[in-house]
């Protein structure tokens, strides 16, 4: 493993996305023990995806946590989504990790709500009641964090949103196998703010793989811009960023 900083942003490079993995569960598992000890419980935003798998597949094996103290809360779904669809983000959370490890309770957005509105008030609400301690998320091909694709809001201090998807980012979403055409994907999606995201005590930031050499370097070496939502990360003392050789291969 190599470290470096970043402005203010500690950053791990290792030598696989297994070994990244590896070390972020590791991570995650440390600071959720210690805030159960601390505080008597622990509440974590959970980013979905591709490029999260590894680090699910690595969260299994560690079995000393103290899942029963944990709330869980994901961070984007698509408007008009059920949590039965195979792309679902809810259902990847369920399905990868809550059906294993029974946490306290899992929250999720419930994407085919009849009611948008009502459904944003919900979820900011929940947040509200309990506030996040830690946030694992990616970046996506474009910089996004979440949902918030470029030019991102950095001002709004707002939980959770409705946005618009940008073309690049439906195009991942289609190319990673969710949709069967781009045309499927849908086009407007809820997602927690770039705010929420980073209002947290713990924020660790999960991206192997070489599709995000160009963002990792745009977000590291690049001006911090809504152009490049990622960027704004380098500015935080409570994040940490877990790179492969890959992702870290453009990076001067």
């Amino acid at each position: 493993m190599e470290s470096k900083t970043f402005e203010r942003m500690q950053v791990h490079i290792f030598e696989s996305k297994e070994l990244l993995g590896q070390r972020a569960a590791h991570d995650l598992v440390t600071l959720i023990s210690r805030l159960v000890n601390q505080q008597g419980k622990a509440t974590v935003i959970l980013a979905t995806g591709n490029s999260q798998l590894t680090f699910f597949d690595a969260l299994l094996t560690l079995k000393t946590v103290p899942w029963n103290k944990v709330t869980l809360f994901h961070m984007d779904e698509y408007l008009g989504m059920s949590n039965e669809h195979p792309a679902s983000f809810a259902r990847f959370i369920q399905e990868k990790l809550v059906d294993s490890v029974h946490p306290a309770a899992f929250y999720h957005i419930r994407g085919d709500s009849s009611d948008a509105d009502s459904e944003l008030k919900r979820y900011n609400n929940l947040l509200r009641e309990f506030p996040p301690d830690i946030c694992v998320m990616g970046i996506g091909e474009n910089g996004h964090l979440a949902f918030n694709d470029p030019p991102a809001d950095f001002e709004t201090e707002e939980v959770i949103h409705l946005v618009k998807l940008d073309s690049r980012c439906r195009m991942q979403q289609f190319t990673e196998g969710h949709f069967p055409t781009l045309d499927d994907v849908p086009k407007r999606a809820f997602s927690l703010t770039v705010h929420a995201l980073l209002d947290v005590k713990h924020a660790l930031v999960v991206v192997p793989e070489l599709r995000k050499a160009p963002a990792v370097k745009a977000a590291l070496q690049g001006p911090v811009t809504r152009d490049c939502p990622a960027s704004i990360l380098r500015t935080k003392s409570n994040v940490t960023l877990y790179l492969d050789r890959e992702s870290a291969s453009l990076l001067q």
